[in-house]
């Protein structure tokens, strides 16, 4: 039997989504979150790793010189637990290009938009901004480009007319709790790799990412 896919997360705030990793590994997903490691010392998500026994780290960004500097320290604070995905998890911090080629191919990360609209900040209120009538969540691979590595698994949630920022914001981060494990579900199983030509999945190349219906069950 494989053992289980060995799982470190990138936090900066709350850790919703580290929850639903967490959970999802206590529910049978074949994977074991080692290590959860933050730039942000009061990040709440450190205090739901601990409550589950999970080792809970700091490396703050704000004692190092430059973004290289850090990128360096954290990749050999991650590697010392021998990750096989690292997964960034509202990780509030640009990656370089060093940090993103040694992790190639194993580093996830998910997005409140249906990528390649609305990269960086503040989605929600751009969305409203706009008057558009869909939004939604996006798992990809981490490249060099914000917000712009090679798409996954993206969900759609119908924007409400009485939506305000927080209420678009909450009904889209129910769904990312259902993509993102169900993401590292495919990549703990053999199921989804980066190839040099793209996304492969069972076997096929994506041309587009899959369509994740809200709600719906994993696959």
């Amino acid at each position: 039997m494989r053992p289980p896919l060995r799982l470190v997360v990138l936090i900066s705030g709350g850790g919703s989504n580290l929850q639903a990793l967490m959970d999802a590994c206590a529910q049978g997903l074949p994977a074991e979150v080692v290590a959860v490691i933050s730039n942000e010392a009061g990040a709440f998500g450190l205090e739901r790793a601990r409550a589950a026994g999970i080792p809970a780290e700091v490396l703050e960004h704000s004692a190092f010189s430059d973004r290289a500097a850090y990128d360096r320290a954290l990749m050999e604070r991650i590697d010392r637990h021998r990750p096989g995905l690292v997964a960034l998890a509202g990780f509030m911090r640009i990656l370089t290009p060093a940090f993103v080629a040694h992790y190639q191919g194993r580093l996830l990360n998910i997005h409140p938009s249906l990528l390649p609209r609305y990269r960086g900040l503040h989605t929600h209120a751009r969305v409203l901004a706009a008057g558009d009538t869909v939004h939604g969540a996006s798992v990809h691979f981490v490249t060099e480009e914000l917000d712009g590595g090679p798409l996954i698994l993206q969900v759609r949630v119908p924007v409400r007319a009485d939506d305000d920022a927080e209420t678009l914001a909450a009904r889209v981060l129910t769904e990312e709790h259902r993509i993102y494990p169900q993401v590292v579900r495919w990549f703990a199983e053999r199921r989804l790799s980066l190839e040099t030509e793209g996304v492969r999945l069972d076997g096929g190349l994506l041309a587009e990412p899959v369509v994740w219906r809200p709600g719906a069950p994993r696959a």
